[in-house]
């Protein structure tokens, strides 16, 4: 057997079995030792019923006094009860539909329970406990991820019977014998035995921390070679720095981060090297402006711009925000989306072709083969994590050795930055231009729902606008059984009608969401931002690129719907004007990690506490959603502890590139195998 063998030839699976397994992405033997256990039972230091503790769970060794009682509660549920003594006290037991485990239970059995012990002094309780017959001693048992039909000691056995079935297949280890001993990790093929089926918890941490390691080093090998940017010469040069001609353009003062930022680029469009640059800021804190600033003395030697968008409304937003930037400059602006008029679209790329349009802004359209540019010499990504990181590579390979340029309205904890930007210098935009007022936020129930919507009426009373953000766009369909998945959930459409009929009966609702064509979606911003519409219901697709300064305020319905970055994004449509802006976050979940979410929206409009907030309640994986940004998922890497493991992984990865870039001596093949497997997963090719 091999790493790459279906799962369906592993004994005890089969095809149904393989089904269930596919719901956890595990399709191969290789998947399945991934496949990491998220906690452990202790069952190796077994307690007397008197010594267990209230409320965590623990291993009891004791004998069955009385034999289960069937006691049938409603159709689909019945309960066995029985009582079993350790020899000096007794402890009451139920068990749920575990008719096959009853039956064996006869009175002076010996058995162990895995639980959480109840109940008074008299007498405890323990409820649908684990029980074994045998000892599980001198190990610790793993509990798995799973889905509905395959638990937990079902995959245990699974992963004993491949593992017995790879034999010393198992043992082969990608890590060169240097590198490991020099990091003083243990070989790959104990650290997988370690982790599944450990003796203790210190054989837990040296496994998870030799296969953490691994993880961070294919991550970084992946990303350097799939980056692939040499700090090598580039024919984009900038002679003179045209930042005073660009600053007397602007109607108003750029800030001090914003010139310092622009002057960093500057240095780096002078040395003769391509840029590879990061400018990450605050909601509101002017980043656009530093592009065009950068872009602007580029264009003055010659070159052209690209900016890239993850979103239609997004691009136009910036094409318009940049075509005022530029007023009187005589630079033209293109705008180059999917939605194009065929006519439109010949005239933007005859522009690009022949140089006559200087800066080409665009959405995924951008990296059509259609697409050519006449001198492209900057490439400015936007929300860069919405991109696969091989999206941003093929933009700049329309031009020869371009400058880049990234720009993150989404703050990005240090943590993540560093694995996702780790070849890029940072400019931090950390101030906010002058009049913007904070935004004050309020989490409510829906029991305070109607005095929410009165201050609302309010402000638009006052002449002001403001938005309803909700997650769903229509009604979800009712299940087998007729009840609504999340009944709950406010849907934008029958919301916003429900909002003309009730509490803003007599004001102008708008409705904005993602499914509607990209016509209609123009028409409502554009009334929007004229004025012309009172409060816009909407989905996420108002989460960047809306600018509408007479907005001031915001609910949010189902807050917990939302992670806190993307919170703080739809909060940062308000506030961006001089009028004092308020954002209202309502949820009836009281659920522990929603309530620390929106006690982290109320306390702070810092967006960098905001992200570190984020990233600590909600781990790596789900920070961005959806994993747009085009990362392999991370296993076992905790970003928040592990900051000195990422930091010897990437330096192994620089040592190990340095010395053989394309991976292909004998000792670095395995690697370069597994980090193209990694980044296949994601869709991205050409790590070579």
């Amino acid at each position: 057997m091999e790493l790459s063998t279906p799962i369906q030839y592993v004994k005890g699976v089969g095809e149904k079995r393989a089904a269930l397994f596919a719901k956890l992405d595990i399709r191969t033997v290789g998947d399945l030792l991934a496949h990491y256990p998220r906690d452990y039972e202790d069952w190796s230091h077994p307690l007397a019923i008197a010594d267990a503790p209230y409320g965590k769970p623990c291993c009891i060794r004791a004998y069955v006094v009385s034999a289960p009682r069937e006691q049938y509660i409603r159709k689909g549920m019945v309960l066995y009860k029985f009582t079993v003594s350790d020899g000096r006290d007794g402890m009451h037991v139920t068990l749920f539909n575990a008719k096959y485990t009853a039956e064996k239970l006869t009175v002076n059995t010996p058995i162990y329970l895995f639980g959480t012990v109840s109940g008074n002094f008299h007498m405890r309780e323990m409820s649908a406990p684990l029980i074994e017959r045998d000892p599980l001693a001198d190990r610790l048992r793993p509990i798995y991820p799973q889905t509905a039909g395959l638990n937990s000691h079902a995959i245990e056995k699974v992963v004993s019977a491949a593992m017995q079935a790879l034999g010393n297949t198992l043992d082969a280890d990608p890590l060169p014998p240097a590198l490991r001993e020099s990091a003083g990790l243990m070989p790959r093929g104990e650290a997988l035995r370690a982790i599944h089926f450990p003796k203790n918890h210190e054989q837990i941490t040296r496994a998870r921390e030799r296969l953490a390691f691994e993880e961070c080093l294919l991550l970084q090998l992946g990303l350097s070679r799939l980056k692939g940017r040499s700090r090598g010469e580039t024919a984009v040069k900038c002679f003179q720095n045209h930042t005073p001609d660009y600053e007397r353009l602007l109607p108003f003062t750029l800030t001090g981060a914003q010139r310092r930022a622009i002057a960093e680029c500057m240095a780096d469009l002078q040395s003769g090297h391509p840029m590879s640059r990061l400018v990450q800021g605050d909601v509101g804190s002017g980043k656009t402006a530093v592009a065009a600033g950068v872009a602007y003395s580029l264009i003055r030697e010659g070159w052209q711009a690209a900016l890239m968008a993850p979103t239609e409304i997004l691009a136009q937003q910036h094409a318009a925000t940049l075509a005022k930037l530029l007023e009187g400059s005589g630079i033209r602006v293109g705008l180059l989306t999917g939605s194009l008029r065929a006519a439109e679209k010949r005239e933007v790329l005859a522009g690009l072709a022949d140089g006559s349009i200087q800066f080409a802004v665009g959405t995924h359209a951008l990296l059509s083969e259609t697409v050519t540019f006449s001198r492209l010499g900057l490439v400015i990504t936007d929300e860069q994590h919405r991109f696969g990181v091989a999206q941003r590579a093929a933009l700049a390979e329309k031009g020869a050795h371009p400058h880049l340029l990234v720009m993150s309205a989404t703050p990005i904890p240090r943590t993540l930055a560093l694995i996702i930007y780790g070849d890029l210098d940072v400019s931090v935009l950390d101030e906010l231009p002058p009049g913007r007022q904070p935004i004050e936020t309020f989490a409510i129930g829906s029991d305070k729902r109607d005095r929410a919507y009165g201050y609302v009426r309010k402000h638009i009373e006052q002449g002001r606008q403001g938005y309803v953000v909700c997650p769903l766009v229509e009604d979800e369909e009712p299940d087998e059984d007729g009840r609504l998945p999340e009944c709950t959930l406010a849907s934008a459409t029958a919301y916003a009608e429900q909002l003309r009929q009730g509490p803003l009966a007599g004001c102008r609702v708008g409705l904005l969401h993602g499914r509607m064509k990209s016509a209609d979606k123009e028409t409502v911003m554009a009334d929007f931002a004229a004025g012309r519409l009172d409060v816009l219901v909407a989905t996420t697709v108002i989460e960047v690129g809306v600018d509408v300064p007479n907005a001031v305020i915001m609910v949010i319905e189902n807050a917990e719907r939302f992670g806190l970055a993307q919170m703080h994004q739809l909060r940062g449509r308000v506030g961006r004007g001089v009028h004092k802006s308020t954002c209202i976050l309502i949820s009836d979940n009281h659920g522990e990690i929603t309530r620390a979410r929106l006690k982290a929206m109320t306390r702070t409009t810092d967006g960098f506490k905001i992200a570190d907030e984020d990233l600590r309640l909600r781990g790596p994986g789900d920070f961005f959603g959806n994993r747009q940004h085009g990362l392999p998922r991370l296993k076992l890497v905790t970003l928040t502890g592990d900051m000195s493991l990422i930091s010897r992984a990437q330096e192994a990865a620089v040592a190990i590139l340095r010395a053989d870039p394309l991976l292909q001596q004998p000792q670095n093949r395995p690697l370069a195998k597994l980090v193209d497997a990694l980044f296949e997963e994601v869709g991205e090719q050409g790590l070579n």
